[in-house]
């Protein structure tokens, strides 16, 4: 028996018609029924029933529907097994904090094990990750939260990121410990872009605590955001790891922002259903550091 008379099957199924199966699959629509004819000789048993225009499968064609998906699952999965062991296209979907800031010493590693796998980076915002992740258009995600879960998902704490309000070197907030929700208050604010997890939760604890703040401006690229602090045109809050170089050379202050939602952490997720081929599984533990 041919895998490909099972592929047919799974098609009359699905349409509960020979024409429509015909069409789908390119065939003729002799060529489906003589090869459901010879599905029946194989298995002794008749598997689809005619009401007029209308087919229907019997108890035994229900039976067969799961075995004939299970078996085309798994030849699918065989094929990817067998062409993505060590070469193929691995897709990550990041945050552009993480892009920048925490990927290309992994990346780098990665590409001396495996130099024939093609590494797509795709940024976005979180809700985008996720989701993609999910519909597997996304082979692994990186995201920056408080910790997450989801069912469908598996998801990898790799680190915590500090956040800091970061400010001009001659700003009033240079030099101070730390620095808490109600000092904010009357500051012009530098915001990231709508989407990114750090702002939607400055801006929840601001609103809470009903602190005022002045939101001067919103940018989507970090190093326009740090330019503008440098010149004194506001403060903003950020991942610790994107202003290190600045701080190392006295170009900004950053001080810790302290409050309990402010735990955030570097993770990496996949889909659980995901099949994990030996180019991928290599890139989790790189990462993972298992």
């Amino acid at each position: 028996m041919e895998l490909t008379y099972l592929k047919t099957f799974r098609e009359v199924a699905k349409w509960g018609s020979l024409t429509k199966a015909a069409e789908t699959l390119g065939y003729a629509q002799s060529s489906v029924t003589t090869q459901i004819q010879k599905l029946e000789e194989s298995y002794g048993a008749v598997l689809i029933e005619r009401f007029g225009r209308t087919m229907k499968l019997t108890m035994a064609g229900e039976a067969l529907l799961q075995y004939a998906n299970d078996i085309y699952r798994l030849h699918e999965e065989s094929k990817e097994v067998v062409a993505r062991q060590s070469k193929g296209t691995l897709s990550i979907g990041t945050i552009e904090t993480l892009a920048s800031f925490f990927l290309p010493p992994f990346l780098q590693s990665y590409r001396g094990t495996y130099p024939d796998v093609h590494v797509m980076i795709q940024p976005g915002n979180e809700p985008y990750i996720i989701d993609s992740v999910k519909e597997g258009t996304l082979d692994v995600g990186f995201i920056l939260d408080p910790p997450f879960r989801d069912p469908e998902l598996e998801c990898v704490m790799l680190r915590e990121e500090p956040l800091v309000i970061v400010a001009s070197p001659d700003h009033r907030f240079a030099g101070q410990r730390e620095i808490r929700a109600e000092d904010l208050a009357h500051e012009s604010l530098i915001l990231t872009e709508d989407g990114c997890t750090y702002r939607a939760m400055l801006l929840k604890v601001l609103k809470e605590q009903q602190i005022s703040c002045k939101l001067s401006y919103e940018f989507g690229n970090l190093e326009t955001i740090k330019q503008c602090v440098n010149y004194g045109l506001g403060v903003a809050l950020l991942p610790r790891i994107t202003v290190a170089e600045e701080i190392r050379k006295g170009q900004v202050a950053a001080i810790p922002f302290q409050h309990p939602a402010c735990q955030f952490y570097t993770q990496l997720i996949y889909a659980k259903k995901k099949w994990k081929p030996k180019a991928f599984l290599g890139f989790i533990e790189l990462v993972s550091g298992t």
